[in-house]
């Protein structure tokens, strides 16, 4: 199975999962990342950019999955944008200050490739986050915990 990834869940692997501590989980992670079975987008690799630390690293060893939104992409995009509330979505300080947004991007990625997003945003009533968009458009949501679940990863 394939999976589109968002920010969160990678800062949560980095954070919590470290590679020399958890072998096991790097090896079958980037095992599915030579698979193409792990795919993400260049905005991702936007603010993940702004970290310095081993995921930036990462990040930078693995700029493959971090891909450039295409025109499919781009259309989804807009259709998510159509939709007033979930134009909160852009919160205004990233607006201000021209920060990074890729939530709409890493949703988009999983609706054109059929594919469902790992993230550790959280559902809530009435929100904004990527699952609750997710769940408006009927695209698969998981968080990190689920995602190793689904691909029956026990350590």
């Amino acid at each position: 199975m394939k999976y589109a990834f968002d920010t969160s869940p990678l800062v949560h692997l980095f954070k919590y999962y470290y590679p020399k501590r958890f072998p096991t989980l790097w090896e079958k992670f980037d095992q599915m990342i030579a698979n193409n079975e792990i795919t993400s987008t260049r905005e991702v690799f936007r603010e993940i950019s702004e970290r310095e630390d081993t995921l930036h690293d990462w990040a930078k060893n693995n700029k493959g999955i971090f891909v450039i939104p295409n025109s499919a992409e781009a259309m989804f995009v807009s259709e998510i944008y159509k939709i007033a509330h979930f134009r909160d979505n852009i919160e205004k300080q990233k607006l201000y200050k021209g920060g990074k947004n890729a939530d709409p991007f890493i949703i988009a990625r999983a609706q054109v490739l059929n594919i469902p997003v790992v993230s550790n945003e959280i559902f809530k009533p009435n929100g904004v986050k990527i699952p609750n968009i997710c769940d408006h458009f009927g695209i698969g949501c998981m968080n990190l915990e689920q995602f190793m679940e689904q691909e029956d990863w026990q350590f």
